[in-house]
């Protein structure tokens, strides 16, 4: 049945009012609070959050400048991606990085991809199309990963839509996607493939796949055992369905938590089993019908296709609006009391959640893309099967900050925080407060770019 209780809350954001019920299935939710276990004592950055949050990625490690946005060579990411050792790749210059020949594979562990460091309007990921057209940012059989603050955005059709997600994590470890923004892609904008684990996907933008194959988030696929993924605070947006598919073995440590899922068209959140059965958390959640949501689309749907086990569903404080069956009746019956696995990160209330992630999600500075998103959802417009009507333009080049010492740092912040301009200091703590000078800087160059708030620098063109 739909809509069996009164609106829940309201509440206004941006330019349109919303309202939201809960949820509608025979059982509202799981019967106790979920339980929250302890944040790792070593965090990968300050406000690092979920499965993956110990990733150490470069830390420690080399700076390695990315100059150019050419394909490949001296000062490519290509060449930071393919170095040996703990890295750090920095860019020097923004705008589109268009892969000409087959995108990198990041296989080397210990890496930070920070696109944060970027001027301008950032960096936005692509590829030239054809036969060498593939998934932009692929991890592959790695671990100590982190990638933030990039865009990707394969604009023009490779020759195998099978190969073209926006972005893959393959047999890999302790990996952070933070902060990514992806569209357009034909397979998957984000795809977990094989025998990963200790995963976090969060802040980020996934909207707008290609149909006919228009999907959000494949978290896990053909997995070869018990996996640990997280997928906190994201927004699915203009996607058919698998926003998201959570198809797991037993045993494993799955939680959706604190997401935006905007105008699917047949399914929300697919719970599967066809892996022996999925244990998962959604908690916190909001399901938000737009224009193309049919009636019969299902918000959080348990997917009985070839079963060969039973999942565990574990359900708090989803939040749904719109005229669709908000909880499919066969969850009721794989509803559990207490989460699976503890809960890694403490969720806000859903209550709160609208506004928040329309504010902070994505990467930044935003693109005029995300920036249309964001300003859609809040509108309660845009539709599914947009394109882009050539290759992407932007984001706007900028000016690098001055580093005469090559450290990655900003020289003016530098002597700001007690940091030395003339010194590779990096990895040291001049303020003492336990975080590398390096993570205090990202932190502070993210904190600028939303606080300048320029959403909408780089022009995207889409029909």
């Amino acid at each position: 049945m739909r809509n069996s209780r009164a609106v829940a809350y309201s509440c206004s954001v941006l330019l349109a009012a919303c309202s939201f019920a809960a949820d509608s299935g025979s059982r509202q939710q799981s019967a106790k609070p979920p339980e929250v276990a302890a944040p790792p004592a070593v965090g990968a950055f300050p406000g690092a959050m979920g499965h993956g949050a110990a990733a150490r990625g470069g830390h420690g490690g080399k700076i390695i400048p990315v100059v150019t946005l050419a394909d490949s060579g001296p000062g490519s990411l290509r060449e930071c991606i393919e170095a040996a050792g703990p890295r750090v790749c920095v860019f020097r210059t923004a705008g589109t990085i268009r892969f000409t020949s087959r995108p990198p594979v990041i296989r080397n562990p210990y890496l930070t991809i920070a696109g944060q460091t970027a001027p301008g309007g950032g960096i936005t990921l692509a590829h030239a199309g054809g036969a060498e057209g593939r998934t932009p940012l692929v991890i592959k059989k790695t671990h100590d990963i982190i990638i933030r603050h990039i865009r990707v955005r394969p604009d023009m059709p490779g020759g195998e839509r099978g190969a073209e997600d926006g972005v893959t994590i393959e047999d890999s470890r302790r990996v952070i996607i933070d902060h990514v923004s992806a569209s357009w892609a034909r397979d998957e904008l984000v795809n977990g493939f094989a025998d990963n684990d200790d995963i976090t996907i969060s802040n980020s933008i996934f909207a707008a796949g290609t149909p006919p194959h228009d999907k959000c988030a494949l978290l896990a696929s053909d997995p070869e055992g018990p996996q640990s993924v997280s997928f906190i605070r994201n927004i699915c947006a203009h996607n058919g369905d698998r926003n998201p598919d959570i198809n797991f073995p037993p045993g494993s440590c799955v939680e959706v938590v604190n997401n935006l899922f905007y105008n699917a068209q047949s399914e929300f959140a697919e719970i599967w089993e066809s892996e022996g059965g999925s244990p998962v958390s959604l908690v916190g959640n909001l399901f938000i019908a737009g224009p193309d949501t049919s009636r019969t689309a299902t918000g959080i749907v348990r997917a009985g296709i070839a079963a060969t086990g039973e999942g565990q569903a574990y359900l708090w404080d989803n939040a749904f609006e719109g005229d669709f069956q908000h909880v499919s009746p066969a969850v009721n019956s794989i509803l559990v009391d207490r989460p699976p696995c503890k809960l890694t990160h403490v969720p806000q209330p859903s209550s709160e959640l609208l506004a928040d992630l329309l504010a902070t999600s994505g990467t930044w500075p935003r693109d005029s893309f995300d920036a249309g998103v964001v300003r859609e959802i809040s509108r309660r417009e845009g539709r599914i099967g947009r394109k882009p009507s050539g290759p992407v333009t932007g984001p706007a080049t900028g000016v690098p900050y001055t580093d005469r010492d090559d450290d990655g740092m900003d020289d003016g912040w530098e002597l700001r925080h007690g940091a030395n301009p003339d010194q590779m200091d990096s990895w040291a703590d001049a303020d003492g407060n336990g975080v590398a000078n390096f993570e205090d800087f990202l932190t502070f160059r993210e904190a600028s770019a939303m606080q300048d708030r320029p959403s909408g620098t780089g022009a995207v063109d889409v029909r």
